[in-house]
């Protein structure tokens, strides 16, 4: 994956912070390995899956934002999209919104939504005697569970 820009500055300058406060032997190797290769604008999908990681807890955290503004948040967001990380919840995302889409015209009769865990949710939609479940978590968005 290329890696330029406003993308390769946060990139970089994220991974270059956190290097620092890791003890850790072997989080300190890809995170080096991973300075490297936005140094060199490439990254190979070890690399790709270290900045997924990092940018994922980074703009989780509002680290990314407070620290490299909204242009800064924004370039992040842009980078973990085309990560597999990202790629994954946003395919997750389209997969629910395929089923949801099948419900458009139909009568909505009951909406619910419940706390499921830590940063994890169950929304039930009951349309036209049909009952529809989709888990909402870090995972992604999956359709849970489909019912009369």
């Amino acid at each position: 994956m290329r890696l330029t820009g406003d993308a390769a500055e946060v990139a970089l300058a994220e991974a270059q912070a956190v290097l620092a406060l890791v003890q850790d032997a072997e989080r300190r190797g890809r995170l080096a390995d991973l300075v490297a290769a936005v140094q060199d604008g490439e990254l190979d999908d070890a690399d790709a899956q270290s900045l997924g990681e990092l940018l994922e807890l980074g703009l989780q955290s509002g680290r990314i934002r407070s620290v490299y503004g909204p242009e800064g948040e924004q370039a992040a967001l842009k980078t973990y999209r085309r990560l597999p990380e990202g790629r994954a919840l946003a395919d997750s995302a389209d997969e629910v919104s395929t089923v949801l889409a099948r419900l458009a015209g139909r009568t909505l009769e009951d909406v619910k939504v419940q706390s499921t865990g830590p940063s994890s949710y169950l929304l039930t939609l009951t349309v036209d005697g049909l009952e529809l479940s989709v888990r909402l978590d870090g995972a992604g968005a999956r359709v849970h569970a489909v019912g009369v």
